[in-house]
């Protein structure tokens, strides 16, 4: 008797080169400020782009209550079992090939700086291009704008190191050996 096989093909865009361009895109059209963004603070906004609600798992301080209660009312995306992250860190570090690689096609377009590996930051170098593939692409939803909103603002404020910086607070990144 032969065995039916059946392949069920389920598409993420986690894993998806071109959307992980446009996640980045997007997010640098929202980061207005002159300053560099380090790679890790990129990579890690990236992440809670693909999964918003991971943002609730968030360390917070008590003073930030208000922080927390924007998360709890703006933040909100039915979970999709095909969507379930068992291990965040795990799973961070299976999408920092495709993170990575996008990176390095912004560099390549002129986007943002190519030294970013030298310095272990990026900044843009042409605000007009970026706000030209922006008016290209798809807009965005209400979630993915105000995920990205609290992400540029409040979350840029803080320190990426030290403890209750976004590295610690976020448990993505190894963060006991960070200097402050």
């Amino acid at each position: 008797m032969p065995y039916k096989v059946e392949i069920m093909i389920i598409y993420h865009q986690a894993f998806d080169l071109y959307h992980t361009v446009y996640r980045m895109i997007q997010l640098l059209g929202y980061f207005k400020r002159g300053d560099q963004i380090e790679i890790d603070r990129l990579r890690i906004w990236d992440y809670y782009m693909l999964f918003p609600n991971k943002l609730s798992n968030l360390k917070l301080r008590r003073n930030e209550k208000d922080i927390k209660n924007l998360i709890n009312s703006f933040i909100i995306r039915a979970d999709n079992p095909y969507e379930e992250v068992i291990d965040d860190r795990k799973m961070f570090e299976k999408i920092k090939p495709y993170q990575m690689t996008a990176i390095k096609s912004l560099a390549s377009y002129g986007i943002v700086n190519k030294d970013y590996l030298t310095t272990n930051r990026i900044n843009s170098i042409s605000s007009e291009l970026i706000e030209d593939y922006i008016s290209k692409l798809e807009k965005l939803t209400n979630q993915e704008e105000n995920t990205i909103k609290l992400l540029t603002s409040h979350f840029y404020q803080m320190s990426l190191y030290g403890e209750y910086g976004l590295k610690d607070r976020s448990k993505l990144l190894e963060s006991k050996y960070d200097a402050q």
